[in-house]
């Protein structure tokens, strides 16, 4: 009689006013993974409003949560107070320490710089807040895709669906990965080459910064307050 391979539990971390595509465009390639579940874990099991206005249902809370063999945290702008938030960044720290993998999306991974994960790490994030990562002691990437052992980094949004098909490829195999990809026919054509900063036209990239120069600043007071609670909390 043949034994059954134990499931092995993807955790997706979600927090108020979350990127929604950062979440579930990664939680769409990961839930394809044979031999893999997904939870979707909060503070409490009440609805989640993203930063778009979508409201998501998590599984379970922080104090039901069991181990998870894969961390996945995303970002947005509930980052800036999520990085404060003890509970969250405790829970944090202690699954991303446990787990076999860590997968940090967009401006997630200043939530792991908060939970103290990146220090002498290689990261990356979105590419508006890749000085902030310093800050928590990371190597700062540039590259859209960043791995450093069993870390995993991806820069803003979008990328992380690139990002989990690379982990998918890490844990199941690249044969699996590439069935995903053409399961979900990903295969991007974007009309306009203004995907990052160095391909995009330079006014659009200035238009761009200064309509933000606001949430920057936020972002970075925010960093700067998670740094000094981080070092508080380690002495």
């Amino acid at each position: 009689m043949s034994q059954t391979s134990p499931v092995r539990t993807a955790g997706f971390l979600l927090f108020p006013n979350v990127t929604q595509l950062d979440l579930t465009g990664p939680q769409e390639v990961l839930t394809r993974m044979p031999g893999w579940k997904a939870e979707l874990v909060a503070a409490s099991r009440a609805l989640v409003r993203s930063d778009s206005g979508l409201v998501i249902q998590p599984d379970v809370t922080f104090a039901e949560a069991a181990h998870y063999d894969l961390l996945v945290v995303p970002g947005g702008p509930g980052v800036n107070v999520a990085m404060l938030d003890r509970e969250t960044v405790e829970f944090v720290r202690d699954k991303a320490r446990r787990a076999e993998y860590v997968f940090g999306i967009c401006t997630g991974s200043l939530l792991l710089g908060a939970a103290g994960f990146l220090r002498g790490r290689r990261a990356g994030t979105h590419w508006q807040s890749r000085e902030q990562l310093a800050k928590f002691g990371a190597t700062v990437s540039t590259e859209r895709l960043t791995v450093d052992g069993k870390l995993f980094t991806s820069g803003g949004v979008t990328a992380g669906i690139d990002m989990a098909l690379r982990v998918v490829a890490e844990l199941a195999g690249d044969d699996i990965a590439q069935q995903i990809q053409l399961q979900i026919e990903y295969d991007p054509a974007p009309p306009f080459n203004a995907g990052s900063p160095d391909v995009a036209p330079p006014e659009v990239v200035e238009r761009l910064l200064a309509a933000s120069a606001q949430r920057r600043a936020t972002r970075s007071a925010a960093v700067d307050q998670a740094v000094a609670q981080l070092a508080a909390f380690d002495r």
